[in-house]
């Protein structure tokens, strides 16, 4: 059934690279853009399959060498071959089938990532400007393109909420793993003491909506313009270029005042209130199944603690996983594949679990 599946979907790549170099697929942009995303879907695939079929081909002929019996010592050559061959196909299999589950629509899609302080006041509110610059930091190192679309700073340094911008290919498949209710374990600078103290950021993060997701009509939307509050230099205090868009179906109300144009504010708050709907409208329609699943595996939703950052045994701890990292400030600093990873492992094995029972 493996192999079958397998060989349809070379079947399908093979057609696709026919058609996209037909010279009439050229004049047909959407046509062609949409071949060239099935084309990339099925690449890895394909390469997995020809090295899977290479590996039985070899076995084939190793298993022919021992039925044929005669030179010993070419015998016991062929059954070292067979056994390091074996173990080689088990991998494959298993690599094959994790790249058949099906994939989250929006894993190549650009996010927005909202950080909200939590309890704990002033401390919960750096440890948000604390957060905020790990997510710029990890964005850095695969040259994503990080932009601040909203904050509210507070007067010691941190953010009451910061709303940023990731763009980049594959940002949602890694950045979809820290949504929930981080939590931190210091001594605050506030604190003459020394006595540790327990403060929480929530983090959400949303995938950029594309038009076909989302459609916005100008009759459900109230638009107030206002004078931006807080620092922001000459010219932006002065005139009405902050923003305020409700949704009037949902009551969703999205500002933007970074810019110290009008026309600029609006175009921000109108990608993120098409975000906060895409979310919305995905929630409403998975209600079902993650009504089902919640009693099983937990809601996995922002009201969880998901992981701590423990500053005296400079520890990070995921709690969904259990694993335990002690390099805080490497990660603090944006260093997180090693806990993306292993939840991305985490949750692959989940899902297969799932499909095999």
């Amino acid at each position: 059934m493996l192999f079958d599946k397998l060989r349809q979907i070379e079947e399908r790549s093979n057609e696709i690279a026919r058609a996209l170099s037909n010279p009439a697929t050229f004049g047909q942009p959407a046509e062609y853009a949409r071949l060239r995303k099935e084309h990339a879907d099925t690449v890895d695939i394909v390469e997995r399959f020809t090295a899977y079929r290479e590996v039985l081909r070899r076995i084939g002929e190793a298993r022919h060498i021992l039925v044929e019996g005669g030179d010993r010592e070419l015998a016991e050559l062929a059954q070292a071959e067979i056994d390091d061959l074996t173990a080689r196909q088990a991998a494959l299999e298993e690599e094959l089938k994790r790249l058949l589950l099906p994939r989250d629509p929006n894993d190549e899609k650009n996010v927005f990532v909202e950080i909200r302080a939590g309890a704990g006041g002033d401390e919960a509110a750096l440890f948000a400007a604390d957060l905020s610059r790990m997510y710029t930091k990890y964005a850095e190192r695969p040259r994503w393109r990080v932009e601040m679309m909203d904050a509210s700073a507070t007067g010691v340094g941190g953010f009451k909420d910061v709303i940023l911008f990731i763009q980049g290919r594959g940002a949602w498949s890694r950045l979809k793993f820290e949504r929930g209710v981080h939590r931190v374990q210091r001594v605050p600078v506030t604190e003459s003491s020394g006595r540790i103290h327990t403060s929480t950021v929530t983090v959400a993060v949303l995938p950029e909506a594309e038009d076909v997701d989302v459609k916005v009509e100008e009759k459900d939307l109230r638009v107030d313009v206002y004078r931006s509050s807080g620092p922001g230099g000459q010219g932006v205090n002065t005139t009405d270029s902050a923003v305020r868009i409700t949704h009037l179906p949902t009551g969703l109300v999205v500002t933007c005042q970074d810019e110290r144009s009008q026309i600029k504010n609006r175009a921000k708050a109108m990608r993120v209130l098409k975000a906060r709907l895409l979310e919305r409208a995905q929630d409403e329609q998975q209600a079902a199944i993650a009504a089902d699943r919640r009693s099983q595996v937990g809601t996995g939703g922002r009201s969880e603690r998901i992981r701590t950052y423990n500053f005296p045994q400079t520890r990070v701890t995921d709690h969904r996983i259990g694993l335990t990292l002690h390099r805080l400030a490497a990660v603090l600093d944006g260093d997180l594949d090693e806990l993306i990873d292993a939840l991305v492992a985490a949750e692959e094995a989940d899902r297969l679990q799932r499909v095999e029972q």
